[in-house]
């Protein structure tokens, strides 16, 4: 008899950037003589991007139940325009103005943990009253949004569901998360936060996390087993030859400004300066939603003309372009609480095989994943000797000797690690 799974995740196709990425990949490759699955979506999400190309990659047999959210990003998009948008794609100003420290409080005190939380309810009334539910063995609940770990928690209290096994899987932390500082949280919705994570940590029967920090996070707060499955990839390695074209150095992905490696535009800058070949050969390229301040930062260190904005771009089109690049930036915040942040991109750069300079926080999980396969090199934000780097790095353009890693990587492939979850599932 089949394993009886659901799986209810906010994010999915036609969801684009990475939050979708994870389950989709999972559900691809759970064995289907093994597994019945079915995943709980949302009817009606107003996802900040959406990439409708993901709409094949769903199998066939997975069913779907649609469930209705009164998605609030909708009215007060209404009221308040353009603001909202950039909220919603996680542009939030260093310095914010009256309206957006406004809606940051709002969105902080009045929806906990999240703007979903409004879903719980009419997901929690849909499944209960669910044929097929009743016959379930597994349920998983995927966040952020962390809202959809309360379904788990509310169905697990039922008692119709008493052998109900619930995973839940963290792609990012919880109470630690970076951007909890700039939600301008009081000390009551502080500590809600942190009451509901403690349920959640506690009565869940299995928790998965993405990073090693977060692992040793969640030890700390409960007794509940925890499991570190990564993010992946799920194309086949590239070859490690140099690709033609211009020295381009790239991002691929959200770059906001809490994200800004002035050290990096600066030694930019020098280069372009001190040598007239890496002036003329030199491309710096950003794809995705880029905020205003980092493409400020990167004018004032004259960098203007080399800087090549492409927008947001669909995966494979993000694929592409990381095979494509000479050098691959990969920058996360320079927060201590962002060392458990790895950036779902990572294995896909690892997996293009071209060079990557990382640059993050002390003591962030992405230096021990990229140097175990040889992929890059980390630096903090001091960016201490990331200029000789480049500058090796682009006279071995030059001799056309850019190689990128030739180690083993399979165990970043999103094949091998659906089989960790496959594991978890069957104890």
């Amino acid at each position: 008899m089949k394993h009886q799974l659901f799986i209810v995740a906010y994010y999915w196709p036609p969801a684009g950037g990475p939050g979708v990425q994870r389950w989709l990949k999972f559900v691809k490759y759970l064995p289907k003589d093994q597994f019945d699955i079915t995943v709980v979506i949302p009817e009606n999400p107003d996802y900040a991007s959406t990439d409708n190309s993901l709409m094949d990659e769903i199998p066939q047999e997975v069913t779907t139940i649609k469930v209705p959210l009164n998605e609030p990003s909708r009215w007060i998009k209404k009221l308040f325009k353009g603001k909202t948008s950039k909220l919603q794609r996680g542009f939030i100003d260093k310095k914010p103005g009256l309206l957006e420290r406004a809606l940051l409080w709002i969105r902080g005190n009045y929806f906990i943990p999240d703007a979903r939380v409004s879903w719980v309810q009419n997901v929690v009334n849909r499944l209960e009253n669910d044929i097929a539910f009743a016959k379930v063995n597994s349920i998983i609940t995927t966040g952020p949004p962390h809202s959809v770990h309360l379904i788990g928690q509310r169905l697990k209290q039922n008692v119709k569901f008493q052998n109900l096994k619930w995973i839940a899987d963290f792609r990012d932390p919880w109470t630690t998360i970076g951007y909890h500082k700039s939600l301008r949280l009081t000390e009551k919705s502080a500590k809600k936060h942190q009451e509901l994570e403690r349920q959640v940590l506690n009565q869940a029967d299995q928790l998965i996390v993405t990073s090693p920090s977060t692992k040793t996070e969640f030890d700390s707060k409960t007794s509940q087993p925890v499991t570190v499955i990564t993010n992946g990839f799920d194309v086949e390695p590239n070859t490690v030859d140099q690709p033609s074209g211009n020295f381009s150095i790239s991002h691929v992905g959200t770059l906001l400004a809490d994200r800004n490696p002035l050290q990096l535009w600066k030694s930019l800058s020098e280069l372009c300066k001190e040598h007239a070949d890496f002036k003329q050969d030199f491309e710096l390229i950003l794809a995705g939603n880029v905020s205003q301040e980092i493409v400020d930062a990167i004018d004032n260190a004259g960098l203007g003309d080399y800087l090549k904005l492409e927008g947001y771009v669909n995966h494979d089109r993000a694929v592409a372009l990381m095979r494509q690049s000479q050098l691959l930036l990969l920058i996360e915040i320079d927060a201590p609480e962002t060392k458990a942040i790895i950036p779902g991109k990572t294995f896909e750069y690892i997996s293009s095989r071209r060079p990557i300079i990382a640059i993050g926080p002390e003591g962030s999980d992405i230096k021990g994943i990229i140097e175990s396969v040889q992929a890059g090199n980390y630096y903090t934000y001091e960016a201490i000797g990331l200029k000789q780097e480049i500058l090796a790095a682009y006279e071995r353009y030059k001799n056309q000797d850019l190689q990128g890693n030739t180690a083993n990587v399979s165990q970043f492939h999103r094949k091998q690690l659906t089989q960790q979850l496959v594991n978890l599932l069957e104890r």
